[in-house]
């Protein structure tokens, strides 16, 4: 296997697991938002407004996760000392 398929598997993992993790943090949430609205409904409109800030928190770092890995597959600032390292 090349080195840069390693960086597209690597990135592909990048992509993948944060992709994963983001969508179960935000299922878990919206559940326990659900849930805590019928038990207390006067409470909505101010958990709706943490649930979304949260939302927003949990989807910047899968976004930062997608830049990571987009920077490693077109510029990676570390294939000449892998490329040295492997003896290529």
């Amino acid at each position: 296997m090349e080195l840069i398929s390693y960086v597209a598997l690597a990135a592909g993992i990048i992509i993948g697991l944060g992709a994963c993790g983001a969508c179960i943090g935000i299922g878990i949430m919206g559940s326990k938002y659900l849930e805590s609205a019928a038990r207390q409904p006067e409470l909505m409109g101010e958990l709706q407004t943490k649930m979304f800030l949260l939302v927003g928190l949990i989807d910047a770092s899968f976004i930062i996760g997608l830049g990571i890995a987009l920077w490693f597959t077109t510029t990676n600032p570390f294939l000449a000392q892998l490329a040295q390292v492997a003896g290529h």
